[in-house]
């Protein structure tokens, strides 16, 4: 979507941590896993930027990687992983 697109970029703003929300139980059991084959997707070798400052142009997948809501459910599982391989 483009910048002047001011419409869709506050629904995807607003609409992004609606559906974090949501998904929050996988997030707070399974979250490590699940954010970082996101991003692994995301910035991936082949992927198209999440943000085109010459162009004008976001994507979507830039409110999903710099949510606070998504660190702050996928927080637990990061620090009990952080926690297994220091002790293992």
């Amino acid at each position: 979507m483009r910048y002047e697109e001011k419409a869709k970029v506050y629904a995807a703003r607003s609409l992004v941590p609606v559906a974090i929300l949501a998904a929050s139980p996988i997030l707070l059991i399974a979250g490590v896993g699940v954010r970082r084959r996101y991003l692994r997707h995301v910035y991936r070798d082949a992927a198209p930027p999440i943000l085109e400052k010459e162009l004008g142009r976001i994507s979507i997948h830039w409110f999903v990687v710099t949510s606070s809501v998504l660190a702050w459910l996928c927080w637990p599982t990061e620090a009990f992983s952080r926690f297994i391989s220091r002790a293992g």
